[in-house]
């Protein structure tokens, strides 16, 4: 099945290596599909995910929220995620319309 949406985000390792501290920021992707979403690690049924929403940390940097029955899972994004969480939404309103509940 291919994926209706994508949104780039990273995620920041720390590692110590003689005795220094270093950052290693990993770019990843996140896929949406029709009903699940997927991050590198992670898989979402859909019919888990509660919400999704941003909040800007200033420029174009961001924090994505995804809420789940399982918890709130936050990643970092560098651009406005406003296409993915409208697909989201769009996906969800058409199954309310075509089968009356969510």
């Amino acid at each position: 099945m291919k994926w209706v949406a994508q949104l780039p985000y990273y995620k920041i390792q720390r590692e110590i290596k003689d005795g220094e501290q270093r950052s290693i920021t990993c770019n990843r992707l996140m896929y949406l599909y029709k009903d699940r979403v997927v991050t590198r690690h992670r898989e979402f049924p859909i019919k888990d995910i509660l919400d999704m929403s941003y909040r800007s940390m200033g420029g174009s940097e961001g924090m994505f929220y995804l809420y789940t029955s399982k918890g709130v899972y936050t990643y970092l994004v560098e651009c406005d995620p406003e296409s993915f969480i409208d697909t989201f939404k769009e996906q969800q309103m058409n199954k309310i319309e075509r089968t009356g509940r969510p």
